[in-house]
């Protein structure tokens, strides 16, 4: 018998994720961002999931696009950090890849780059970031460098929101001044300016702006937002994290439970041992009192989280046993949810962390 511990990937709710990211944008199109392995949710079967309804998927480098063009994947791929080395350049021709262009050496390598065919050019504006991309000036003079050039085609402005999964979206606003002032220009040189803007808090927020938006971590049923909003309230949990009790312990009041004795019984209590850990990337620092569902019933964890098990207080369940379900984060047998923005609130992280973290040792389970 296998250890207990298992991610089971709902790619029915990843389907319905995707649906609610285009009825969002209507008028755009949606690239089904699957960097950093779908965000934990294994790439390849999400690409397979969702390749009758996505035009074309998003990674963060040219190994994970390859990963899927060996898996059978044909949609265009757009690479969001560009190429790495120059020698990328004609494997990025080759595939058909679409790849940004965030800074002047990769600008410059394109414009030197002896290529069997034109490479689709995502020029990356800076637009209040600040992390990666090009001023208006820099970006205006690419552009044009780009066009003329004959090694770039079907070039698009793309660009990132600092704030937009925050309240107050007056930065947001900003940002978006400052786009609308670059692509007037552009447009008043004759260019044509295809856009892509919005990723999931976008999405969610914004509900119009360009010609793609590239939903990532909603996908995942996950919200990415300060405060959910009626359309985040629609996504479904694809990964539901679960386990079993596989060991139950009577401990006297006073006596610490865990690694440093963080907690100490303040009662008799009974302890629920749970087959998972910060080894299968569940958040060490998970505070105490971080919510589990056993037996679909709401339990507080109960000191540390180790490597491979946690404890937690079952006291209250009196029909929690070895073998009892436990649901880390996700939906259930019963129908009782745990967001994993919940569980991540506890440990103060955020959501993509736990969802990213999910270590290759916790197998995962599909249903369609």
């Amino acid at each position: 018998m296998s250890r207990p511990l298992r991610a089971l990937i709902d790619l029915a709710a990843l389907r319905h994720n995707y649906q609610c990211a285009c009825d969002l944008f209507p008028q755009s199109r949606a690239i089904a961002v699957l960097k950093a392995n779908a965000y934990g949710h294994d790439a390849l079967r999400c690409a397979k999931a969702l390749e009758g309804q996505a035009p074309a998927f998003a990674v963060a480098s040219i190994e994970e696009a390859l990963a899927l063009r060996a898996g059978g994947i044909q949609q265009p791929i757009v690479l969001l950090e560009g190429f790495f080395e120059a020698d990328e350049l004609p494997e990025i021709a080759r595939q058909g890849f679409w790849t940004a262009l965030h800074s002047q050496w990769q600008v410059d390598a394109l414009l030197n780059a002896d290529l069997p065919a034109p490479v689709h050019a995502w020029l990356k504006f800076d637009s209040g970031m600040h992390r990666l991309g090009f001023s208006a000036k820099e970006f205006m003079s690419n552009w044009r460098a780009l066009a003329a050039s004959g090694k770039a085609m079907d070039m698009h402005l793309i660009t990132h929101f600092a704030t937009a999964d925050l309240v107050d979206h007056r930065y947001r606003d900003i940002q978006l001044e400052h786009i609308a002032a670059l692509r007037a220009q552009l447009e008043s040189e004759g260019f044509q300016v295809p856009c892509c803007l919005a990723n999931s808090p976008a999405t969610l927020t914004l509900q119009g702006a360009g010609t793609w938006h590239r939903p990532g971590v909603m996908l995942y049923g996950a919200d990415p937002l300060e405060q959910a909003n009626p359309y985040s309230q629609t996504l479904r949990p694809v990964m539901t994290l679960e386990s079993e009790l596989i060991a139950v312990r009577e401990v006297a009041a006073g006596e610490p439970v865990g690694y440093g004795g963080r907690f100490v019984a303040p009662r008799a209590t009974r302890i629920g041992v749970v087959a998972c850990g910060y080894g299968d990337g569940y958040d060490r620092h998970a505070r105490e009192g971080t919510p589990l569902l056993v037996g679909g019933k709401r339990a507080p964890l109960a000191g540390r989280v180790s490597m491979d098990m946690m404890t937690v207080d079952i006291s209250h369940l009196e029909d929690a046993h070895v073998g009892s379900r436990v649901t880390l984060w996700g939906r259930a047998p019963d129908g009782a949810e745990l967001s994993v923005s919940e569980v991540a609130n506890w440990c103060d992280t955020i959501n993509y962390t736990l969802l990213t973290g999910v270590t290759p040792r916790v197998p995962r389970i599909f249903s369609t």
